[in-house]
């Protein structure tokens, strides 16, 4: 399917990797979150900002100048001006501080505690382990073990092959 198409059947997707349009504002990267229709950037955008305050004052600033965790949210939320109803995440921790790591993890959850499905791919499983209804380690490309997140991240077993003990 045409990625527009994709986005219309309500999915949303915030790769690890060239997550922004760096030399764009982050007004600019919202208005192209709502590219598949434009009023949604009016309908949504309150809504962005409330969950990504530190991005307000940011929205004229162009998003290539932002931290690594600035431009994470400003990511995350261009996804969300289209309202997905299922967000694909991909290493959202990646090459964050462990500080703004904790801040990610709790806009993720406070996310889906509104409503929208998430689908996270995560190296750093005891964190995505902690907030995930379910889970799945995987093993050589195969599924090793799947449960409620909280019961992966307590099993004996994962916890010795995958957690560190």
């Amino acid at each position: 399917m045409r990625p527009d198409l994709i986005v219309r059947k309500g999915v949303g997707y915030v790769p690890q990797e060239r997550n922004i349009f760096p030399s764009l504002t982050a007004r600019e990267n919202f208005e192209m979150g709502a590219f598949t229709n434009g009023d949604l950037l009016d309908k949504n955008l309150d809504e962005v900002l409330r969950i990504f305050p530190e991005i307000e004052v940011r929205m004229d600033q162009k998003v290539g100048t932002m931290s690594g965790g600035e431009q994470k949210m400003v990511a995350i939320g261009r996804a969300l001006i289209a309202e997905p109803d299922l967000l694909l995440l991909a290493e959202p921790s990646s090459a964050l501080s462990p500080k703004l790591m904790d801040q990610v993890f709790g806009k993720v959850v406070e996310i889906n505690e509104m409503g929208t499905a998430i689908m996270m791919v995560e190296q750093n499983a005891k964190k995505a382990l902690a907030i995930s209804d379910r889970g799945y380690v995987l093993e050589m490309g195969r599924n090793r073990y799947e449960g409620p997140g909280r019961t992966l991240l307590e099993d004996a077993d994962v916890r010795g092959l995958y957690l560190g003990g």
